[in-house]
């Protein structure tokens, strides 16, 4: 009897050894999350200080500086910004994958995007087209994974990375940190990147050389005596992350509306501050682009893309 009781309680002795190492790892891992949260919040305010001058003067007339770069096999774009925004409301909004969809709705490739709700990690599901009315089963799909990398109350960082792309492109990712400043404002760094092989590169420069001949965009690159803006697979980029990006502004600056106005305010907003920049990103008229993503904005609420 007494070897029974000594080898259950040996056994109880080795289960609580087992639960006080498994807490003592789950304890760590937290802290090491935690102390990666606070170095990467150190380094992206760190940044808003080195680009204090930048974002006061630049030429977009906003606290915005953008910037790309390309290698042989990929292209990234970068936005470094001030919102006018609390970063309890910012960070709200970025950890709901369906409020990805309604920012990414905005822009003018995008004909759908629907979150999944049942299923971890999280599912956006794309479509991505022409910059007009277009049928979704003629739109190229795309499938983001959605991860809520860190969360406190002085840091978020979000992603969604897609494996494949249309036209041969691949590793899409949209990558989002941000930290609060003073004075209700929110300082974030978005970034946006896809790589591309062989068949991706030429389906892209064909596009160059028909559709998209003689778009640029914003980096000012001197050219002998000459400037002139930045063309190519990085004026491409470059683009894009700013429409990106001014669709995060449009859909911060409607939460103050009531729910009814929100949609028609970011719509219009989203157009209006594209139209400052016609030059890199006028497209359509105002009624067109209104008429089209009110349109796609219902199918997206209503319908599968499957």
């Amino acid at each position: 009897m007494n070897q029974i009781r000594r080898s259950a309680l040996k056994k109880s002795l080795y289960g609580l050894l087992a639960l006080a190492l498994l807490i003592a790892v789950d304890v760590a891992a937290g802290q090491s999350q935690e102390l990666a949260s606070e170095q990467s919040a150190a380094a992206l305010l760190k940044k808003h200080e080195v680009l204090t001058e930048q974002l006061a003067h630049n030429p977009y007339r906003r606290p915005l500086v953008l910037d790309s770069s390309e290698t042989p096999n990929s292209v990234n774009g970068n936005a470094y910004a001030v919102l006018d925004s609390p970063f309890s409301t910012f960070s709200a909004t970025f950890k709901s994958p369906h409020h990805w969809c309604d920012v990414l709705i905005l822009h003018l490739n995008t004909k759908y995007c629907r979150a999944s709700a049942d299923t971890s990690p999280s599912k956006l599901k794309m479509r991505i087209g022409k910059k007009i009315a277009q049928e979704l089963n003629d739109a190229f799909a795309l499938e983001f994974t959605y991860q809520l990398a860190a969360a406190s109350p002085s840091y978020i960082a979000a992603q969604l990375n897609a494996p494949e792309g249309p036209l041969g492109t691949t590793n899409y990712r949209i990558e989002l940190q941000a930290v609060p400043l003073g004075e209700g404002k929110t300082f974030m760094h978005f970034r946006y990147s896809y790589g591309y092989g062989m068949a991706g590169r030429l389906a892209m420069q064909g596009y160059l050389a028909t559709v998209g001949s003689g778009k640029v965009g914003f980096t000012q690159i001197n050219d002998g005596q000459k400037s002139r803006y930045v063309g190519g697979m990085r004026g491409t980029i470059e683009r894009n992350t700013m429409r990106y990006y001014l669709a995060i502004e449009a859909f911060l600056a409607s939460l103050g509306q009531p729910a009814t106005q929100q949609l028609n305010m970011r719509l219009r907003y989203w157009f209006d501050a594209t139209e400052e920049y016609p030059q890199q990103l006028h497209e359509v008229n105002r009624d067109s682009y209104l008429n089209m993503k009110k349109a796609e904005y219902q199918r997206q609420k209503s319908s599968s893309s499957d």
